[in-house]
């Protein structure tokens, strides 16, 4: 089963993908609360999958891609934002971001973008 790290500030976003990916079949899943966070349980972990949030305290999103991508080249992350972002998802994609969801996102949404990376 593939290793899923959900990387969100906020508590209930966290929940609500992770509801939509256990409801899924995906039951391997780790929570972290901002890119300090996401980068040291990256190093532990190594998930299969990142889906992050760009903007969050003490270390964004880009911040944290940027560090994971040079811990692991071959690191998959899908970033997540609020619209009106765009110049930050341009910089994640080019900084190595597979993907990125537009929030407020649809769980259909998280689950096509899931499937489509790991199956």
């Amino acid at each position: 089963m593939a290793k899923i790290l959900l990387v969100d500030d906020a508590a209930f976003m966290r929940m609500m993908i992770k509801d939509t990916l256990t409801k899924n079949g995906y039951t391997d899943l780790y929570e972290a609360a901002d890119g300090a966070q996401a980068v040291q349980m990256f190093t532990e972990i190594s998930p299969d999958l990142i889906i992050m949030d760009i903007t969050m305290p003490n270390m964004d999103g880009l911040e944290a891609l940027k560090a994971i991508k040079a811990k692991d080249p071959n690191a998959v992350i899908v970033m997540c934002s609020a619209m009106g972002q765009e110049s930050m998802v341009i910089e994640a994609i080019k900084s190595g971001a597979k993907d990125f969801i537009v929030k407020p996102f649809k769980p259909d949404r998280i689950l096509k973008t899931v499937t489509g990376i790991i199956g």
